[in-house]
């Protein structure tokens, strides 16, 4: 899983005030601890990439970015990085922990510029004050309604997965290889031709890549 190449994975960035949890959210999605979490404000510095596969999607990469209100000289070189991942973002997951969503707004307009999906979650929702000020500034500034959850309980996962699932670019999900050729339950001979340059006892990348999209569709 973590060998298939980051430009086969579907990118996911995570976005959010310092300490709003987003590191406790890749770990809530991934299952196991992926990102570093602690109350101290900017423990992420550097975007932290985090290869997994979700059932429906396949390969993907979340991204864990730094916060984006740490208003400090250091804080603004972070934002800097932040801000050029977006260019490799497919969708986009905004979270919202407190009724101030100054820093939010700015980030939204980059996003949209860029044409990324987005999904907005309100975390901390057991604790968050005014959750329908927030609300109200999501549908205003997004035009959806957010999801309300806490990362630290793996109770929202599939909750998560299957917003994600929803907002998949379509182009994504269509650039298979074989599925325009098969149909559940064919039964699939391959001739995989070696030369003298292949690796010794591996098969090539585009070779692999074909007998995972065969086995995605459920051929023999």
């Amino acid at each position: 899983m973590n060998k298939t190449p980051n430009s086969n994975r579907i990118h996911i960035g995570i976005f959010g005030k310092t300490n709003a949890g987003k590191s406790s959210l890749i770990n809530l999605i991934t299952d196991q601890e992926a990102a570093l979490v602690s109350e101290v404000k900017g423990t992420t510095t550097d975007p932290v990439y985090k290869a997994m596969e979700i059932k429906g999607i396949g390969p993907c990469v979340f991204i864990d970015t730094a916060g984006f209100n740490d208003e400090s000289e250091l804080g603004k070189k972070r934002e800097e990085k932040t801000e050029d991942i977006l260019d490799k973002t497919d969708i986009a997951i905004i979270l919202f922990d407190t009724p101030d969503t100054s820093f939010e707004e700015s980030w939204i307009e980059k996003i949209k510029k860029r044409d990324i999906p987005i999904l907005p979650i309100i975390n901390k929702a057991d604790i968050v004050r005014d959750i329908n000020s927030i609300k109200e500034f999501v549908k205003e500034n997004i035009g959806v309604e957010p999801i309300s959850i806490v990362s630290t309980k793996k109770i929202y996962r599939h909750m998560v997965i299957n917003e994600l699932l929803s907002l998949i670019p379509p182009d994504f999900l269509n650039n298979k290889i074989t599925s325009h050729l098969v149909k559940e339950g064919d039964s699939v001979l391959l001739v995989m031709p070696q030369d003298i340059q292949a690796p010794e006892g591996r098969l090539i990348l585009p070779q692999v890549q074909t007998i995972r999209d065969l086995l995605d569709n459920k051929c023999i």
